[in-house]
């Protein structure tokens, strides 16, 4: 087990690709990264504070630990060091893998009416996260993020309360263990219940006059919604779902765009923008993932007989955060998705197990 020293910090293993591919899990001292699709399954392990890291012992042993300590602490920094007792323990590594899955599960699951690709309900997800979370506490300390078992479990409280008298043990049996920890935890369950977090209907929103509009639009286009720039559980994850038309409106030329929400959470306050040359617009959509912008040319509005005149080919609406991020790369994660709804493998939740049930 080699380990480098990058911007201040001791690392070993594969750089894995960047996200939506990454799963992540921040553990006490260490940050684990890998590649879903990476069928080796090997991992990224960077120290942030190895004094914190007293769970290490569990994945290299203990004399692994102790290698790892007095040769990251006599090394200087630049000089890569070998460890040669520090051997991951494959049941460790394991467990370590399967949050990082989880968390994965619940930021990127690319759920798609257009893709066919079923949601999972994030009660059941979020709920055994937590309690494979609780199960694993040792790799924990109050300062990791993804040791927050209250904020897995707070959103759900209701559902959760009422899943307990569903007819399928499985969910029955998952819903009474989240209830328990919750009560254990200080976590309140009770209230109404909740709207289930797997989208059976498939609700999509694309506002209104969305054909009239088009139909007089002086240009018009297509573009895809970057995982990365945007929550997770908003958008439909399929590409070319955010549909554009620039048209005029007395003297105003505005771009209309209309994108297709997922419908369990509100896209309202999220930024869009339209750029082509020096032709540009911003706004926000609304609650139904529509938005009107007023275009400008430069400084100054855009007039309608510039708009007309516009080469409009190089036009680019972009939905939230400007980011990085590949069609190819979110291609694999749903193969990915796809791959584990067709063969659910001992590491599949039950939440993935459900949606393969439904999906025929």
């Amino acid at each position: 087990m080699r380990f480098a020293y990058r911007s201040g910090l001791w690392t070993t293993g594969p750089d894995p690709e960047p996200p939506p591919l990454t799963a992540v899990l921040e553990v006490a001292g260490a940050v684990l990264a890998s590649t879903v699709d990476d069928p080796s399954g090997q991992a990224q392990l960077t120290l942030t504070d190895l004094d914190r890291a007293d769970w290490l012992w569990r994945l290299v042993g203990a004399a692994g630990h102790g290698a790892l300590v007095a040769a990251l602490g006599d090394a200087p920094a630049g000089d890569d060091v070998e460890i040669d007792s520090g051997a991951a323990d494959p049941a460790t590594a394991s467990v370590l893998r399967r949050l990082a899955l989880g968390h994965w599960l619940r930021r990127w699951w690319p759920a798609s009416r257009r893709d066919g690709i079923v949601d999972l309900d994030a009660a059941l997800l979020d709920g055994e996260l937590a309690l494979l979370t609780t199960a694993a506490h040792e790799f924990f300390d109050d300062d990791s993020f993804d040791a927050d078992v209250a904020g897995l479990l707070r959103p759900h409280g209701p559902r959760l309360n009422a899943l307990m008298h569903h007819d399928d043990s499985r969910i029955a049996a998952l819903a009474r263990s989240c209830v328990e920890l919750a009560e254990d935890s200080g976590v309140r369950i009770g209230g109404d219940v909740e709207a289930a977090g797997r989208r059976d209907d498939y609700a999509l929103a694309a506002g209104p006059g969305d054909a009239a509009g088009a139909g007089t639009a002086i240009a018009d286009g297509r573009s895809s919604v970057p995982w990365s720039a945007v929550p997770p559980g908003v958008f439909d994850a399929a590409e070319d779902t955010v549909r554009w038309w620039a048209a005029a409106d007395g003297d105003v030329v505005s771009v209309a765009v209309r994108a297709e929400v997922w419908g369990a959470r509100s896209p309202a306050g999220i930024a869009v923008r339209l750029r082509s040359g020096a032709v540009h617009g911003t706004g926000t959509l609304d609650s139904g993932g529509a938005a009107t912008v007023p275009l400008f040319d430069g400084d100054g509005s855009l007039s309608v007989d510039a708009a007309w005149d516009h080469d409009w080919s190089g036009a680019s609406v972009t939905v939230g955060a400007e980011v990085a991020e590949s069609r190819q790369a979110r291609e694999r994660a749903r193969a990915f998705a796809r791959a584990r709804l067709r063969t659910l493998g001992d590491d599949a939740f039950l939440a993935e197990a459900l949606a393969a049930d439904a999906d025929y």
